[in-house]
């Protein structure tokens, strides 16, 4: 009975150190899990998981240690020589591929410090908002193109109501009767028109033809002289 008894006291120690031993073994496996950086005097910390999200970036190939020998500092982290005032985008990025800033931090920046990461969906998704907002800006405020036409009285109704091509009606000034058209004097008038030109990204303008689209079909061809083109 008392070897009985030795044994299941043996056996139950023996349990114990088989539970002990698996107790120990996910804390082990845990600390190979987190990684520490120190990014210019700033600590990160963060899984290999994250930092291995983009498998082309300077960080994954870091965490695995074969590619790039990098100095530690006292306390093992990585010591990386960058801002850490960008670093904290770049890695919430990798944790859930968003990019998040706060209102004062510059794009330019983060893709400054993305592009030296080598992370290239932050890098397209930078320059498409830098892209995006360079284009808002362009389109405001619009340009105004102003032209001034010559027409007689007569050809007057004709000439704005066959107006196109967005261009608008602003003023009407009567020049008087300079000119002498058969037995009669025909009162003369200068048309202004205008037109907003919106700017695309490239610089280029909407602008259409130099004509002012009036149809003058059934008239003579010096039924309108355009006197001003831009200002």
């Amino acid at each position: 009975m008392r070897m009985e008894g030795g044994e299941e006291t043996q056996a139950a120690e023996r349990g114990s150190c088989t539970w002990e031993t698996h107790q120990l073994r996910p804390a082990n496996s845990s600390r190979g899990k987190w990684v520490r950086l120190n990014v210019g005097g700033t600590i990160f910390l963060t899984t290999r998981q994250t930092l291995c999200r983009e498998q082309k970036s300077f960080l994954c190939r870091l965490c695995q240690g074969e590619e790039l020998q990098s100095d530690r500092d006292e306390t093992g982290a990585y010591l990386i020589d960058r801002d850490p005032t960008y670093f904290g985008p770049i890695l919430n990025f990798l944790r859930h591929g968003k990019l998040v800033l706060d209102k004062d931090m510059a794009e330019e920046g983060v893709l400054e410090e993305a592009e030296f990461y080598n992370i290239g969906p932050l890098i397209r998704m930078i320059k498409d908002r830098l892209e995006e907002k360079d284009y808002t800006v362009t389109q405001v405020p619009p340009k105004h193109v102003y032209r001034v036409l010559q027409c007689q009285e007569e050809e007057l109704t004709q000439m704005v109501s066959t107006m196109s091509d967005g261009w608008r009606f602003e003023q009407l000034v009567n020049i008087g009767s300079s000119y002498n058209y058969g037995n009669e004097d025909q009162s003369e008038f200068l048309c202004v028109v205008s037109k907003e030109l919106y700017n695309s990204p490239n610089g280029l303008s909407s602008e259409p033809s130099r004509k002012a689209k009036v149809r003058a079909s059934s008239t003579s061809p010096s039924l309108f002289n355009v006197l001003a083109s831009s200002h």
